[in-house]
């Protein structure tokens, strides 16, 4: 790539990160760009951000100015007196993305607790070898050999530089593959799914987790993430089932947390995994019996292998309101216990800050 065009396709790149921050709580809201994610990237659409184009002068040359002709908004249909808004997508990798989070809502790294060695194989290159493919030439020491062969026979010309390597020159990179240990992190969500938590409360817990993988993802090699959701009754489900899935009934949210620690105990020892319980209601449970029961299962059992335990309750017009209230009596001074009320979708980038903001 000309060091031109590099330095133009920067700009551009630091144009968008800039956007995407100045409007970072609108997309956080949004759940229009979610259902852009790739494997590596999601597709962001960024309005009002003019694209280099070449144009046509007067002298029918090449030329580069802001262009003439269609774009969004022409073509048949009646004429207007109003400017057209012109969209783009750009795609964005999760780590820029990360990046970004991390930056406008001050997030610290956050210090690994498990100590999980998973084999990854990694080639290093570790010195320089006589033998090898050629794809691994090393040029320089190549031709280094070579002119060391030539001045020491005599036969390099300084007027005349000429380096012509033969076989015995030719030097190769030397690789083997090392094994390095890379932390791992489970993340559980939980989820009331009884009648209380409608369509608008889900949407708003999905478009909160997509915000919350994104930054475990940046900080850990290798994340796995289960689902759990629960009215009376708790089970393990999909991805897809957990966000559309709509129960009625009541709410035992004890069958949620012993799951998730059925769970834990199976496969995931805390010696050697960062665990993550995340659970979402709208406040409303059965009786005061079980939650006296989840604050019982919290101290004794969840609280001591996770990293840390994040509860977020998502207002509903049905829901009561109160388990947030019974948390924080009982866990007022926990340090690894994270809080967080969200009353809308405009509240979800404070409570990613509630939840993430100690670098647990």
């Amino acid at each position: 790539m000309p060091l031109n065009i590099d330095n133009d396709y920067h700009r551009f790149r630091q144009i968008v990160k800039g956007r995407i921050r100045k409007d970072l709580k609108r997309f956080m809201s949004n759940g229009e760009m979610i259902g852009r994610q790739g494997k590596k990237t999601v597709s962001i659409p960024l309005p009002q951000i003019t694209i280099p184009r070449f144009r046509y002068g007067k002298n029918k040359g090449v030329g580069q100015g802001e262009g003439e002709g269609q774009g969004p908004g022409s073509g048949p249909g009646e004429a207007g007196d109003q400017a057209g808004e012109h969209v783009i997508e750009v795609d964005v990798t999760y780590e820029e993305l990360a990046e970004i989070l991390g930056s406008e809502l001050e997030l610290p790294n956050i210090q690994p607790r498990g100590a999980k060695e998973i084999s990854s194989q990694r080639d290093r290159y570790v010195g320089i070898s006589k033998l090898g493919p050629e794809s691994l030439r090393h040029t320089r020491r190549t031709f280094r050999e070579a002119l060391k062969r030539q001045i020491a026979s005599g036969s390099y010309d300084p007027g005349r530089p000429r380096i012509v390597p033969v076989k015995e020159d030719k030097r190769y990179r030397s690789w083997k593959a090392q094994t390095e240990p890379q932390s791992a992190a489970v993340i559980v969500y939980m989820m009331d799914v009884s009648g209380s938590m409608g369509r608008e409360q889900k949407e708003i817990v999905r478009l909160e987790a997509f915000w919350i993988d994104t930054w475990l993802r940046n900080q850990y090699k290798n994340v796995e993430t289960r689902f759990i959701i629960h009215d009376a009754v708790a089970k393990e489900v999909d991805r897809h089932t957990f966000f559309h899935t709509r129960e009625s009934g009541g709410t035992l949210i004890s069958s949620a947390y012993k799951l998730c620690m059925q769970i834990i105990e199976a496969d995931y020892p805390p010696s050697e995994w960062n665990i993550y319980p995340f659970h979402f209601s709208d406040g409303d449970n059965w009786s005061s019996s079980d939650t006296k029961l989840c604050m019982e299962l919290l101290k004794t059992q969840l609280i001591p292998v996770a990293n840390q335990f994040c509860y977020g309750q998502v207002d509903s017009e049905y829901g009561s309101g109160q388990f947030i209230k019974d948390l924080e009596q009982n866990f007022k001074d926990e340090e690894f216990v994270r809080l967080s009320r969200i009353p809308d979708r405009e509240g979800i980038m404070g409570s990613i800050q509630d939840f993430l903001g100690k670098g647990y």
